[in-house]
């Protein structure tokens, strides 16, 4: 068993080594293929084969759902017709580990005479894929970490790594928001924290309202019927505290006489509340950093409109 993890250590150093390199190689090709896909007014294309291609669907994938318009086609396929795909406004985004793969290799003729940009993402700086680029993205690597230095391992990752690199890049420079994200992630639980407002899940029916003077004891009572375990104390229509179940502990611990404590007694004042309009994911956040389980939805005039429970915003 210990000779299994050993192994497994090796292969992950070899990996985490492979990206030290990486990083190293980060340099103004990076920049100008940044650019081009900035000024390109189409979409980037990712063309890749084999494991390369794999890759490459992946880095397709992250652009588009992070801001830059982009898709995967197959070298062989484009080859048989999918050329039609690919238009003379769009950046092309080739990857091939060795810079001659031969499906890759046989469309630059076509991209050179469409005029498109054309970003090779390769680990053979003097190949016929690189010395034909407008920009190269160096993924070599030292080695690979499979035992026998053939199976792609060191070299894809370098590839996924650089992709990513690129899409962060360009949404942080576009100012890709986190509503943007959502727009394109409705389906999962952050698309819906973002684009779920509070006003959608609060509670708003019966809110547990009490007075300044009321007795402990008929706040016991708000609290439960409410079955928020919380109070709002009001003073007219202005909202001035809340007792939470916690504050009522603390009062029976605290005070000789708790029965004859009134709500302004034992209230923690200036509850933190939230805008009625705000999204879940920002209310999950708000709850998390201040280690809070309620917050009180407030209008524009600061008035108490719902509560909302941490079990609301969480999945």
């Amino acid at each position: 068993m210990t000779r299994y993890i050993q192994l497994a250590h090796e292969v992950i150093d070899i990996e985490i080594e492979a990206l030290r390199r990486l990083r190293a190689n980060v340099n103004n090709h990076f920049a100008a293929a940044i650019e081009f896909a900035l000024i390109c007014q189409g979409r980037v294309v990712v063309i890749g084969m084999g494991k390369s291609g794999i890759i490459g669907r992946k880095i397709a994938a992250t652009l588009a759902s992070t801001g830059t318009t982009s898709f995967f086609v197959h070298p062989a396929e484009a080859f048989h017709g999918d050329l039609g795909m690919i238009h003379a406004d769009d950046a092309a985004l080739m990857i091939s580990n060795s810079g001659e793969t031969e499906e890759v290799i046989r469309l630059l003729p076509f991209m050179q005479h469409q005029g498109n940009k054309i970003i090779a993402m390769t680990g053979g700086l003097n190949s016929t894929l690189a010395r034909n680029a407008d920009a190269v993205l160096d993924i070599s690597v030292p080695r690979e970490a499979c035992n026998n230095n053939l199976a792609p391992t060191c070299s894809t990752t370098a590839a996924l790594v650089m992709g990513d690199a690129l899409a962060v890049v360009l949404s942080t420079l576009k100012n890709f928001q986190p509503e943007d994200f959502a727009r394109f992630h409705p389906g999962g639980s952050l698309g819906r924290r973002l684009l779920t407002r509070v006003a959608d899940v609060m509670h708003k029916d019966n809110l547990p309202i009490c007075a300044l003077d009321l007795p402990l004891r008929e706040v016991v009572g708000i609290i439960t019927r409410g079955k928020l375990g919380v109070a709002l104390v009001m003073d007219q229509d202005r909202m001035i505290g809340i007792i939470t179940d916690g504050d009522l502990r603390k009062a029976f611990e605290e005070s000789e006489n708790p029965l004859e404590l009134c709500a302004r007694d034992f209230m923690t004042e200036h509850p933190y509340t939230i805008a009625v309009d705000e999204n879940l994911a920002e209310a999950e956040r708000i709850m998390k950093e201040l280690t809070k389980r309620v917050l009180v939805v407030v209008d524009d005039q600061a008035r108490p409109v719902g509560v909302l429970q941490i079990f609301d915003v969480e999945e």
